[in-house]
């Protein structure tokens, strides 16, 4: 009686250990069978470990540089987005107002002002645009908006118109108030840093952007009701202006251009990256892959080794003495 229970004892301890182990084996079979790799790839590989960490290695650090790739092509097409609205703006108010400062026609004069003024406020919405919490046009200041709006500039320039000799003091003025580092646009109207560390990235303080912004301010205040009007030379300064808003559009062209060249050193980057990712995936596939029809059909035959150490074990639970001995 002794002797048969420690024996049944350990028998059932047996089969509770091989089918522990079988559970175990049938987890790991059932993940190499779904992800066609080997699950212990130090036991797989032996001596070869090292070269598959290796290619896992740089695998991983595709990825990451891919991720940064990406980041940097989305921030460099909302960047050309916002410079192609401020494009679009600005185009043919310059001609409109060359025709209309030409003729000496009044009326279309204050129209070209007015639409003047709303691309103003449409290139300094545009510089606003951000890309999660940075705004783009902020150089290193990136957690702050590049202008609060319109109405600051606007009243800095009719001021300087007011207190102006003539239009030769006006654009002397002008040159000051935009260039200078103590003039009012550094100080009152761009709020971003003029330096980015970036050397991808643009600011609003960029000199064709600049150049921009102050060609449309000028003509949005030229309207023959404001006092730029009243100056000496007045006509020659808003046919200058057009003129230099043309060239300030050609500028920003270049701009574009010039980010289109990074945008496709980046996008040449990325296919780089596609090229090493495919030869890193072959090579490290060739070490650790698993032949998934090979690892279902041991994975089945685990499963039926399990259910009969199942039964197995169910019958010892119920085995007595007097059926061992029937």
């Amino acid at each position: 009686m002794d002797r048969f229970a420690i024996s049944s004892g350990l028998m059932t301890a047996s089969l509770s250990q091989h089918i522990s182990e079988l559970r175990s084996k049938i987890g790991q079979t059932s993940t190499e069978a779904t992800t066609g790799r080997h699950e212990d790839l130090t036991l797989h590989l032996s001596g070869r470990i090292g070269k598959a960490m290796l290619s896992q290695k740089a695998l991983t650090d595709i990825s990451t540089d891919r991720e940064v790739l990406n980041l940097r092509a989305t921030r460099l097409s909302l960047i050309q987005t916002s410079l192609g609205t401020v494009q679009d703006s600005s185009s043919g108010i310059a001609a409109n107002m060359l025709s209309a400062i030409g003729g000496e026609h009044e009326t279309e004069i204050g129209i070209a002002a007015r639409d003047a003024k709303t691309a103003l406020s449409a290139t300094l919405s545009s510089l606003n645009a951000r890309y999660g919490d940075r705004f783009l046009f902020s150089g290193d200041a990136t957690a702050t908006l590049p202008f609060p709006d319109q109405t600051a500039l606007l009243s800095d320039l009719e001021l300087i118109a007011e207190t102006a000799t003539d239009a030769a003091d006006f654009k002397t003025q002008l040159d000051d108030y935009f260039n200078s580092p103590t003039g009012g646009w550094l100080q009152n109207i761009y709020k971003g840093s003029p330096t980015a560390s970036d050397a991808e990235s643009v600011t609003a303080d960029n000199a064709a952007i600049k150049s921009l912004i102050s060609d449309l301010a000028v003509l949005a205040i030229s309207g023959p009701e404001g006092s730029l009007a009243t100056l000496s030379g007045y006509s020659d300064l808003v046919q200058e202006t057009s003129l230099s808003l043309s060239a300030s559009e050609t500028k920003i062209t270049n701009l574009r251009a010039d980010l289109g060249v990074y945008e496709e050193r980046n996008a040449i980057s990325l296919k780089t990256l596609d090229t090493e990712e495919t030869l890193l995936n072959a090579s490290f596939n060739d070490l650790t892959a698993r032949d998934q029809y090979e690892a279902a059909t041991e994975l089945q035959s685990l499963q039926t080794t399990l259910e009969a150490s199942y039964m197995i074990t169910a019958r010892l639970s119920q085995l007595s003495l007097i059926n061992y001995l029937g």
